[in-house]
């Protein structure tokens, strides 16, 4: 049976017994302190920060980059800390693979999220302690590890998503509802065309499977797609004054409308890019009209910066996925994806059996024009005698095997405007040209006589003398690989 937390206070049992849980018992200011702690965990990929103790708000703990690291992902997964990528991986895609679970209600009373109701005009977001993350932000933000949920008004279709929210009065927030996001399409794209409100909610706090769905571009609804991970169904319970649902066992429920026509200023704020690239400007404005959360609630930040933190993390592993479910079901012979979190999911390397001619190009063309293609702007395709998962060998191939003018091809595409590189224009656009980098050999080289020989220890020695020096390793004097 699939170990699964039913909320983060599980979860972070977890964290603990596996040396990735860190309790701070002093007191810590909301003021840019707990953000630099933070930050400086997820640049170290450091265990997650509990700080038990908020300068002005007893009561009140923060949980600091849940899932930064893929030990942590590993965790939340109920598998073994040191897994490797392609085994959590493996196991992720069986989950998936199965039918969608559809989630339950329960009772409120069953809900520990509404042990706490505020609604009306006693509502004051600054009652929660939103942190002001960065040095430089535009205000501060009470959702950075979140989830905002909405409905399709036609089909009922529910979307989680993460879209960062900061606090701009007592019952407002607001931030960028990008159009090509799920949660933008339907609000750009149905919404605001009739002048209509849209009901939200953001979850603060869920549990970490419920986080990673809210994360996956998959089309299958979060609640269900929770379901698919947690091998059983996701509770949720009712809102209390819009027409939605969230999970039980949340840390801290915001409810409210997004307003069709009012919108207010927003940033900067650190990127996931690792640079400030958001000016200040107009963005959506969200109405608060409730709050419900639990007793000693648990605020979660995701500190974005330079990577990794959870955002480039379970993006990049959730888009290579995706990739790697579109391209074998176009018959492409690949060996996988891996998108690197570094690469503040930005540059995918994909393995390849060459069979024939162009084979880099199609799969560039096939991922560049799918709905995952504004995420990213450069794939590297090797061969399949290149391990993707490995720095030293994917750089050896990049720089060996991909010709300089023969094997970049240039693409025009749409993109993030948060790209660091796109000058004001191209971002007030959403441009996004992109790059692919073929380092394939071509498939007429004779094997022989025109392929160079790769020269390492997996290919040029004899089977029999690679498993003597392995089996023998540690008695020469090396520590155990």
């Amino acid at each position: 049976m699939t170990l699964v937390f039913k909320d983060n206070r599980e979860f972070m049992k977890a964290l603990a017994a596996a040396g990735e849980l860190v309790t701070i018992e002093q007191e810590v200011d909301w003021d840019l302190e707990a953000g630099a702690i933070v930050r400086k965990v997820c640049e170290e990929k450091g265990p997650s920060p509990l700080m038990n103790k908020i300068k002005d708000y007893p009561g009140h703990r923060y949980l600091g980059a849940p899932i930064a690291t893929y030990r942590k992902l590993a965790i939340t997964m109920g598998m073994d800390p040191d897994s490797s990528i392609p085994q959590i991986a493996a196991e992720y895609v069986k989950r998936t693979n199965q039918q969608p679970i559809k989630p339950v209600l329960v009772d409120k009373k069953q809900a520990p999220c509404k042990e706490n109701i505020i609604t009306g005009k006693d509502v004051d977001l600054f009652s929660l302690p939103a942190p002001m993350v960065h040095d430089g932000d535009g205000g501060r933000y009470l959702s950075t590890w979140h989830f905002v949920t909405t409905k399709d008004p036609d089909n009922g279709d529910v979307n989680w998503g993460m879209y960062r929210q900061m606090c701009y009065d007592s019952k407002t927030m607001t931030g960028p509802l990008l159009p090509f996001s799920d949660g933008g399409k339907v609000f750009h794209g149905k919404y605001r065309p009739r002048g209509l409100a849209m009901p939200f909610a953001t979850v603060i706090g869920p549990d970490p499977l419920s986080a990673i769905a809210a994360c996956a571009p998959s089309p299958i609804p979060e609640p269900e797609y929770t379901g698919m991970l947690m091998g059983k169904p996701v509770e949720l319970v009712k809102c209390e004054t819009v027409d939605l649902e969230v999970p039980a066992h949340a840390e801290i429920v915001i409810e409210g409308e997004i307003l069709p026509d009012v919108f207010l200023e927003e940033a900067p704020f650190g990127e996931y890019t690792g640079y400030r690239t958001s000016p200040r400007d107009l963005r959506t404005v969200y109405r608060v009209k409730a709050i419900t959360y639990r007793n000693d609630p648990i605020t979660t930040i995701s500190n974005m910066g330079v990577p990794t933190d959870e955002g480039q993390l379970l993006r990049s592993f959730s888009l290579c996925l995706e990739m790697d479910t579109l391209l074998r079901s176009q018959g492409i012979p690949i060996t996988g994806a891996f998108m690197w979190p570094e690469s503040t999911h930005h540059l995918v390397v994909i393995g390849v059996k060459t069979i024939y001619s162009n084979i880099a190009a199609q799969i560039a063309q096939l991922v560049f024009g799918s709905k995952l293609g504004p995420w990213f702007h450069m794939v590297v395709v090797v061969d399949d005698q290149t391990d993707i998962y490995n720095y030293n060998e994917v750089i050896h191939a990049l720089t060996t095997k991909c010709h300089p003018k023969k094997g970049i091809h240039i693409y025009e595409g749409a993109g993030t405007p948060l790209y660091p590189f796109l000058n004001f224009e191209e971002r007030l656009k959403m441009a996004g040209p992109k790059v692919l980098f073929d380092c394939t050999f071509p498939i007429d080289w004779d094997p022989l006589s025109e392929v160079p020989r790769l020269v390492s220890f997996k290919t040029v020695y004899p089977q029999e003398i690679q498993e003597k020096v392995l089996a023998n390793w540690e008695k020469y004097g090396f520590k155990a690989r």
